[in-house]
């Protein structure tokens, strides 16, 4: 009974947020302390979170909560709650989310200044970039400036991390998020 309660209180926190008078109401009928309701919520909550986000099947479930120590029965009733709960904690986590940006155009200009009132001969190149992004059926416009040699070393940084996202590591996180 006292899984169960936990359980109701940890898919609360997520749903309503922290409850101290639930905390409360859970210690006295456990006869604990409110700190440790509190700190076994949140550590159930964590469980819950992490597991749906990943989507990990019952197996790696078991596989994970098995390392804890807990009884053979204990492990059951945190599979059921889990797998009782994985979908409105995987809707609640995707409310919660931030809504980011996203790339709608993009323009671009080379400005370069070859000569100066002091400077007879000079080359000054600057790129100016003007980033066009939808968020939330709104389109902001971002402008940006920078010099090629900086420019040059951005686009290493994301080919860099575009490559990255080919091996077999990101791969297997990528799978998982889905």
């Amino acid at each position: 009974s006292a899984v169960g309660e936990l359980g109701r209180l940890a898919v609360e926190l997520l749903r309503r947020g922290a409850a101290p008078r639930a905390y409360e109401a859970a210690a006295r009928k456990l006869n604990v302390g409110v700190d440790t309701i509190q700190h076994g919520v949140e550590g159930l909550t964590y469980l819950l979170t992490e597991s749906s986000k990943l989507m990990i099947s019952e197996i790696d479930f078991q596989d994970s909560i098995h390392v804890l120590g807990f009884s053979d029965e204990l492990n059951k009733l945190l599979l059921q709650l889990y797998l009782d709960n994985r979908k409105e904690i995987r809707s609640i986590l995707s409310e919660l989310a931030p809504k980011l940006p996203s790339y709608h155009s993009l323009e671009w200009r080379l400005d370069v200044q070859l000569a100066s009132r002091s400077l007879r001969q000079q080359i000054k190149p600057a790129v100016t970039i003007k980033l066009h992004l939808n968020q939330n059926e709104d389109q902001t416009a971002q402008v940006l400036q920078t010099d090629p040699s900086t420019l040059l070393h951005l686009i290493q940084q994301l080919e860099q991390a575009l490559g990255e996202m080919k091996t077999n590591h990101c791969r297997r996180i990528v799978r998982n998020m889905k």
